[in-house]
């Protein structure tokens, strides 16, 4: 079999991997470094954070759906610049999300291992797919995109706490 095929099969362009086959190949992983299963504890905290991961995940795809544009990152033709929501806490809630998943299972594991995984997911995602989001949405949104990275984050810091403050004052009224 021609691993060309394999690769254009997978989705894998320009050397990206796709999100969910990435998320896809860390869960085995995950399974195959750690079988363990937590303490009672440990499976209330990763379940925990697993919902809070797949809530941002998902609120930020139906903004998208909302809004018409893509959540394909295969294809980067956005035909808006989503930065509200969960998109004013961190440009890339959708791999916040996905991320976070992984580590909820590392966590309801209690496996030290199973971040492993996890951890090359967000290092894959952060230096191959993102850049290129990036470049992309540069290139067509200009000066809106360049003030929408100065002021969120690419993933989490002191400026997403902000953010989900007003996001919550917003929402309570």
């Amino acid at each position: 079999m021609n691993t060309t095929n394999i690769t254009k099969d997978l989705g894998v362009t320009d050397g990206r991997v796709p999100p969910v086959v990435l998320a896809g190949a860390a869960w085995l992983a995950q399974s195959v470094v750690s079988r363990k299963r937590g303490g009672a504890l440990a499976r209330t905290a990763g379940a925990a954070l697993g919902v809070a991961s797949l809530t941002l995940a998902g609120a930020s795809a139906a903004d998208f759906a909302r809004r018409r544009t893509t959540v394909d990152p295969r294809v980067p033709d956005a035909s808006t610049l989503v930065t509200s929501g969960v998109n004013a806490v961190t440009r890339n809630p959708m791999y916040v999300g996905l991320v976070g998943v992984l580590v909820a299972r590392a966590v309801a594991r209690r496996s030290v291992l199973a971040l492993a995984p996890a951890a090359a997911v967000a290092y894959l995602l952060h230096t191959r797919q993102i850049p290129a989001e990036e470049e992309a949405l540069a290139e067509k949104f200009g000066t809106e995109y360049a003030d929408y990275l100065t002021d969120v984050p690419r993933w989490l810091d002191s400026r997403s706490v902000e953010a989900v403050r007003t996001l919550v004052e917003e929402r309570l009224g």
